[in-house]
Formats: C-alpha cells, structure tokens, sequence
C-alpha cells in the first residue's frame, strides 16, 4: 500500500487547500458519480461555484451513442479484435449489458481528475465513494501525515488526454478496466511558512500514471472504484 501512496504522489499533486481539512458543517452534498449520465457536466458546474479552476473535459459528458449489434465492431477502437482486451471487454458487457465503453472513458476521466480535487481537499467521504478499501486506506494515511506536516499542494490542470485502455477482463463478477492518463499540471509544494519546499507552480510538467478500476456487475452500484495505482513505464 505504501508503494501504491508514494507512486500516486510522485505521478501528480493536487489543488491548494482552502479550508481546514476534514471539517463538516452537515450540509455537505453527497458525492458525485461520476459514470452516471451528465455527471461530468454536474461536476464541472459545482467546482466553477466553488471557485475551483477546473478545465472542461472536451466530450466529457456526450450523451452516449446507441449501442452497436455488431459484436465485431463494438469495441473499435478501444481495443483490436481477438485480443485478451477485446475477449475481456466481451465478458464484461456479457455480465452486464448497460455497459459501454464511452461513457465509461468519460466516466473514468472525470474520476481522475474527482480523486485528485478529493484528496488535495481531504474530502473522505468522495474518496471513500470512489476507492476500494485498500486504496481509501492509504490515500487517508496520505492525507493525515500532509496535515500534521502543515504542508500544502498547489497545482492546476494544463490538459488531460483521454485515457487509453490498457486491459480489460472478468474476474468471478468482478469487472477490471485498466486505463493509462496522461495529463500536464503545473505544481508546488508549500511548508507550514507557504514557502515552496519542492516543485515550481509555474512550470507545467507531464504525468503518466495507470489506474485500474474495478465493478462488481452484479451489484446495482454503477459506480466503479479506483482498486490500484502505478506509473506508467
């Protein structure tokens, strides 16, 4: 777990904290799902109430196409056909028949860019809707040591692609997507003074990092969650 921490902070930083940590008033809304229709949209909305400098997510919450009948097309190109991808992207969508690969993708980008905002702000409650336990634990971990540390990360999206499927398959009923991002952010981190300890806030850099994200299709939870982290090689 802690190799799975250490690997996501060194990959990118998140936005600067604006509030004390973990404070809640009662009237906070419940998380976002951000694989449900038009949550990408919803997001982008609240964060720009917020005062948040979020980029729009080009196509981001596109209403998905109809479904393409022919089994030999539907995965292009997403993945090339006879492949272990392609066969695991089949037993997926044979467990579950909403699923789709598009809003999937539109999905998982607002996500990643959810998880970071979420653990910038020491937002559990988001983070634990959106991690598998094990993950939840160590991004917590993360977040209680930054706080004692009274350090703080600034950083601002330049662009991120849309992700790239790297493997798809069934494990028992469980659905695993593994997706490659690639975004440029600017970053800075600052010590309890505000004096910038590591990074430059003005100088955009590159991340490439690969999640995995995991579903279990027979549950009626259509949201998936974050299950592993690591850098791109």
């Amino acid at each position: 777990m802690t190799t799975i921490v250490f690997a996501l902070l060194a990959a990118f930083v998140v936005w600067k904290l604006r509030s004390v940590l973990g404070t809640r008033t009662g009237t906070e809304k419940p998380p976002i799902n951000p694989f449900a229709r038009g949550a990408s949209k919803t997001f982008e909305r609240q964060a720009a109430d917020a005062g948040n400098k979020v980029v729009a997510l080009p196509g981001a919450a596109e209403p998905a196409p109809p479904a393409i009948q022919d089994k030999t097309e539907r995965w292009k190109p997403f993945a090339e056909p006879g492949s272990s991808t392609w066969a695991g992207l089949d037993s997926i969508a044979a467990a579950d028949p909403s699923f789709a690969m598009k809003p999937f993708i539109s999905g998982a980008k607002s996500a990643y860019e959810m998880i970071i905002m979420a653990f910038a702000e020491g937002k559990r409650e988001v983070l634990s809707s959106l991690l598998s336990p094990e993950v939840y634990e160590g991004f917590v971990d993360a977040i209680d040591k930054r706080e004692h540390r009274g350090e703080t990360l600034s950083t601002a999206f330049v662009s991120i692609d849309d992700p790239a499927l790297e493997d798809a398959r069934l494990e028992g009923r469980t659905a695993k997507i593994k997706l490659h991002f690639t975004s440029e952010m600017t970053t800075g981190t600052r010590d309890s003074s505000g004096k910038v300890i590591e990074g430059d806030p003005d100088k955009g850099v590159r991340a490439d990092d690969v999640w995995t994200f995991s579903r279990d299709t027979a549950s009626r939870d259509p949201n998936w969650k974050l299950c592993a982290t690591e850098s791109a090689h």
